[in-house]
């Protein structure tokens, strides 16, 4: 069951709290606080909340403690929660030529499982947003979009659902197997029925759909086109891989006849409702190309690392103004599969470029909440602590012995240890409260995990 919107008249007020609220101005304030009315931020501002607040339910003593946006993660696989620690030591295309065979063993019961394992890893790290690229529908495997759907709503995280897909199997020269992918007209029938069922367009949408084939390796070209036609038409966002590892741009050259970025704009993939995943191999040229049409980033830096796949071009894609939100992606290549530890990834990852300015902690703290939130469209709801946007809020403890002496509270946050989560609010509801989850029982989520992964393991 869906957790519920708070009442529309009651008050929350978090006050003598650092506060970070990344604001077009990136304004802070030492001891300051926020009202939440209903699933809204009512105020912020400097010193004590009014004192003629009515109908106040809570009133939460924020010293010693800093308060963020809610993290925003634009990328990532949650059924690979039930793969993690194999194939540690390959590069993407042998990575996804060992694992393929397993995930198209899953179904929705594992499916169910995996997510949430995701999605409780993701709240416990501050994350309150995020999009889950799920491409693998094995014939037989049951309902695996819906079940992932009713799995994060149970904890309450909002999400956003992509029906993803592929269509070019290993006959055809993608790279998975023959039985894992779809016929191209079911895969465009079920994108378009995923819409019409969950995709809520509104203000403070818990739930809205994209439509995401899965990379240039593993979806024809007639699918890309037709996914971007139909995406326009039901006006939703469009997602997929991009430009992640010198392979893949290889295989683009030698199938198409030219790179990733120049084969997405031949199909109609470049725009301000497009956002793609990786973007580790971008020369100037695509770099630009993204500037100009809008075309969003979701950096995934551990991920990357952790399959050798290289380095984005962060800070020069920042500058020429491409928008850039932070990816965990999935965890069968990020096995921590928390998105508040990519904040100091993203910032030491890109200083490796030799440059100490590459990012600052707030840049980090920036691409982690408003960038995210303007790669996903969502940026008039969510990334930031102002009046009428959504009470998605992260209340991060900074005085225990792992931050108590550093000077700054951001670079606490990004630079040090992840902090402990005292409380997360997702549309004013607190989804976490002193690490723990409130809305299921996370040692159940464990065991469920646990036994899911074993049981796909069995299968093989």
């Amino acid at each position: 069951m869906a957790v519920q919107p708070p009442a529309a008249d009651r008050r929350i007020v978090i006050e003598n709290v650092a506060i970070a609220t990344v604001d077009a101005r990136d304004t802070e304030y030492a001891r300051g606080h926020v009202v939440l009315l209903g699933n809204t931020i009512e105020s912020v501002g400097d010193g004590p909340a009014p004192a003629w607040l009515d109908n106040v339910a809570r009133r939460i003593n924020g010293e010693g403690h800093l308060l963020t946006p809610g993290l925003v993660n634009t990328h990532h696989h949650f059924y690979q929660w039930i793969t993690r620690g194999l194939a540690q030591d390959h590069i993407l295309f042998d990575w996804l030529v060992a694992l393929y065979p397993t995930w198209a063993r899953i179904d929705e019961d594992l499916v169910h499982a995996a997510t949430q394992g995701s999605a409780a890893a993701l709240l416990k790290s501050g994350c309150t947003t995020a999009s889950d690229h799920h491409y693998v529908f094995p014939r037989g495997g049951g309902d695996v979009l819906g079940s992932s759907v009713a799995g994060v709503q149970e904890l309450g995280l909002r999400f956003t659902a992509l029906r993803g897909s592929m269509d070019r199997s290993r006959k055809d020269g993608g790279l998975p197997p023959d039985h894992a992918v779809e016929d191209t007209d079911e895969i465009l029938a079920a994108s378009e029925s995923a819409v019409d069922k969950w995709h809520d367009a509104s203000f403070g949408s818990m739930l809205q759909v994209a439509i995401a084939p899965c990379s240039p390796f593993s979806v024809s070209t007639e699918l890309m086109r037709q996914s971007a036609e139909l995406a326009r038409r039901k006006g939703v966002r469009l997602h997929t891989h991009g430009s992640e590892t010198a392979e893949e741009e290889e295989f683009c050259k030698q199938l198409f006849g030219m790179g990733p970025t120049d084969y997405f704009e031949s199909t109609g993939w470049l725009g301000e409702d497009v956002w793609m995943a990786h973007c580790v191999h971008m020369n100037d040229s695509d770099i630009a190309k993204f500037a100009e049409t809008g075309t969003g980033v979701a950096h995934c830096p551990s991920s990357n690392a952790r399959l050798a796949a290289g380095i984005a071009r962060v800070p020069d894609m920042l500058r020429a103004g491409v928008p850039v939100g932070l990816g965990v992606d999935g965890t069968a290549s990020n096995e921590s599969g928390e998105l508040g530890t990519e904040l100091r990834n993203a910032l030491l990852i890109n200083r490796l470029h030799g440059r100490p300015d590459a990012l600052t902690v707030r840049q980090a703290l920036r691409l982690g909440t408003m960038g995210g939130a303007r790669v996903l469209g969502r940026q008039a709801e969510i990334g930031s602590i102002e009046a009428g946007k959504l009470a998605d809020l992260a209340l991060w403890k900074i005085d225990g012995v792992l931050h108590s002496s550093i000077a700054d509270p951001v670079a606490a946050l990004v630079l040090g240890a992840l902090p402990p989560l005292a409380a997360l609010f997702v549309n004013g509801n607190a989804v976490v409260e002193h690490g723990r989850l409130t809305t299921v029982d996370e040692d159940r989520i464990a065991l469920a995990a646990a036994r899911a992964a074993r049981d796909l393991a069995a299968r093989g």
